[in-house]
């Protein structure tokens, strides 16, 4: 049964549900802490015991800095542990190479570098537990080497993930960076590459903010995700650029909790799965502005995915000043998420907006709720897709925004709605050394 229900909606709703769905810290571009000391590269297979040793001394409230030196740039490294309060700076020009031995990151089971039915095998290569104010910057990078061969193996942890794809299993390979249960948590002006898995995830985090990160890994790499909040509030994400195999960005909510008050602001995305929630949402996810979002290549755009065996409330999203080109699908809403067995967690997707978002070019939307007594309640406002756009409607109700969509017609594009200008809005993905000098406009964000 479909049921695509056109009615109007109070301005007032949509500017309420807007004021709520933020971060609700102040926040401003971060500074670099004093510094604690200075590390450089030395010759050598591993790097983490003193990397570790120097982080471990480091008083809270200051950094410890890679540096190159002497035309060598590089360090590498097993696992490393942030204390809580010191952040990881990693200099201009220096290189913090993950390392490719399994056994690294092995977390006792000897299962780490290969395919089972858990996948759980593996420490991540940055881990922030129980912190309050660590963080990591630096003009520098970080790479995972996800495309290097395992050591001992035949293949890479990119190419593990895709077998074990093929072979319906799931591949036990690192991540880059994991902050669970920590507080005001810092990323800044880092450029982080090829990680075996997702970049950055959180977890049970307060306070975390990203700005001006660069993340840069090919897009055929799998399950390679950019930033995803879990179960975490109060996060900003802002001036940063992302490419990845995988989501974006991604807003998560399981047992552990709703993911709330989270701002993503002046962003640019590539290659990638686009600007999604979901498919977790199971704890709720509530209270999110995504504005000044310009997305180029990615398959997807602004996304909401979910189904009944991980569905949960998903309320008062806005997404506004939206720019996409050449995204097969610029928005997508759904509640059939990979096929499952039923299950009883249903997902309810309620005070949506979106505002001004322009497709330049031609794409597929589908606006999916999940049943009559569950339908999507979305408002929508100078919504434009280039073209003729496939148009999937089933079990919403949706409303405009000013003179927006849906016009009484029902098409997705009302008469005399050209979109927003988005010509000065598609720029190539920056060298590190613009993205690290960008300036930004905005100095406070709230």
């Amino acid at each position: 049964m479909k049921l695509p229900i056109f009615t109007l909606c109070a301005l007032a709703l949509s500017l309420c549900t807007a004021a709520a769905a933020q971060d609700s810290r102040t926040v401003t571009e971060p500074r670099m802490p004093s510094s604690c000391a200075q590390l450089l590269p030395a010759t050598g297979a591993n790097d983490a015991p003193r990397i570790q040793a120097a982080l471990d001394a480091c008083a809270p409230g200051h950094a410890l800095h890679l540096a190159p030196a002497g035309g060598q740039h590089g360090f590498t490294s097993g696992p490393l542990r942030l204390p809580s309060g010191v952040t990881l700076v990693i200099d201009g020009g220096a290189i913090l190479y993950a390392s490719s031995d399994p056994m690294a990151y092995d977390r006792g089971a000897g299962t780490c570098g290969s395919i089972d039915a858990v996948g759980r095998g593996c420490r991540p290569f940055i881990s922030a537990d129980n912190t309050s104010g660590a963080g990591i910057m630096g003009d520098g990078e970080i790479d995972g080497r996800g495309g290097q061969l395992v050591d001992g193996k035949a293949e890479s942890w990119w190419q593990l993930a895709r077998r074990a794809q093929q072979e319906k299993g799931r591949q036990n390979v690192p991540r880059l960076i994991e902050v669970s249960a920590s507080r005001a948590f810092t990323m800044h002006a880092i450029t982080l590459r090829n990680s075996p898995n997702f970049h950055v995830t959180l977890n049970r985090v307060d306070g975390f903010t990203a700005w001006r990160v660069r993340i840069d890994t090919p897009p055929d790499a799998r399950n390679t995700d950019g930033i995803d909040p879990i179960s975490s509030r109060n996060v900003t994400i802002a001036h940063s650029f992302i490419r990845t195999g995988d989501d974006n960005l991604a807003i998560k909510a399981g047992n552990n909790g709703p993911s709330e008050h989270i701002s993503i602001l002046h962003n640019h995305f590539y290659s990638g799965h686009g600007m999604s929630i979901g498919s977790e949402t199971n704890g709720g996810v509530r209270a999110v502005l995504v504005d000044d979002l310009t997305m180029d290549g990615t398959t997807a755009g602004l996304r909401i995915k979910s189904n009944d065996t991980r569905g949960g409330d998903v309320h008062g999203i806005v997404y506004r000043d939206v720019c996409l080109r050449n995204v097969k699908t610029p928005i997508s809403i759904g509640t059939r998420y990979e096929a499952q067995p039923p299950g009883a967690l249903i997902p309810s997707y309620s005070a949506i907006s979106m505002e001004r978002v322009h497709s330049v070019t031609p794409g597929r939307v589908l606006l999916q709720g999940y049943d009559a007594q569950h339908p999507l309640l979305l408002a929508m406002g100078d919504v434009v897709v280039a073209g003729t756009p496939q148009v999937q409607i089933e079990f919403a109700r949706l409303s405009a925004i000013g003179s927006g969509w849906p016009g009484q017609s029902g098409q997705l594009n009302a008469p005399g709605v050209e979109g927003i200008d988005c010509s000065a809005r598609f720029i190539p993905f920056p060298p590190a050394r613009q993205a690290s000098q960008q300036q930004t406009s905005t100095t406070k964000l709230k």
